[in-house]
């Protein structure tokens, strides 16, 4: 009988022995794994925009493509901002890829002779609402210029495409003399941007350039630099 307790009592203690080793596994001080999930891929938007130059004679200052979710980079019948105003009478565009509300630009690398095109490709982070603008001056002008202001694009499917064809408008800020010194292309090689506006100070759409031929012997301009619309065709493909 005495041996039947003794075995009883073995059992407690190597059941009790266990429990306790238990508890003590339980209070480890190792910390518990956390696993950090993995962080997702950003997500991109690309677009190639081809512009071609259908003038024949007019080169296009460098392209300067915007894409934004609000406002435009022009209204006919309002007054142009001094980015458009830089761009229009020098060709520069570098104040109109830094506005305030784009949220990814891009140039070409440099003007687009007639005749000639360019792609310039731009990638964004969002789709929603997204808009294209593009802007370049009809460098043999005082303030000439052309593109596309707010296009919506945000529908558009990997591989789908638009085409649009632009027009020519009128800074507003400068007069068009078509006088030596005036103009910064290629037929003149003069002055580009000037801070003074000496004009109607409102967008409007261009009314064509008058040459020498023309009875206005103080033009620099000829016959080839007039041009009729449309100025440039641009076609904007989704890539990705």
């Amino acid at each position: 009988m005495a041996s039947l307790n003794n075995l009883k009592k073995s059992i407690v203690v190597v059941a009790l022995a266990a429990s306790l080793a238990a508890c003590g596994d339980n209070d480890s001080n190792e910390p518990e794994q956390v696993v950090t999930p993995p962080a997702p891929t950003p997500v991109s938007y690309t677009f190639d925009v081809t512009v071609s130059n259908l003038t024949a004679g007019q080169p296009l200052s460098p392209v300067a493509v915007i894409a934004h979710t609000e406002g435009t980079l022009w209204q006919i019948g309002s007054a142009a901002s001094v980015a458009l105003e830089t761009m229009a009478e020098g060709g520069d565009n570098s104040q109109l890829l830094v506005l305030e509300n784009a949220i990814a630009n891009a140039s070409s690398e440099g003007p687009v002779g007639p005749g000639a095109s360019t792609t310039i490709t731009l990638t964004t982070d969002s789709l929603a609402e997204l808009k294209l603008s593009l802007a370049t001056m009809m460098v043999n002008t005082n303030d000439g210029f052309t593109g596309l202001s707010a296009l919506d694009v945000s529908a558009l499917a990997v591989g789908d495409s638009l085409t649009r064809t632009t027009v020519a408008y009128d800074a507003g800020t400068e007069a068009n003399t078509e006088a030596a010194g005036t103009i910064p292309g290629p037929a003149d090689g003069g002055e580009g941007f000037n801070e003074t506006r000496d004009d109607v100070d409102f967008v409007a759409r261009h009314p064509g350039v008058v040459t020498n031929e023309d009875g206005l012997s103080s033009s620099v301009l000829s016959p080839e630099h007039k041009f009729d619309n449309p100025l440039a065709k641009v076609v904007i493909t989704r890539t990705q």
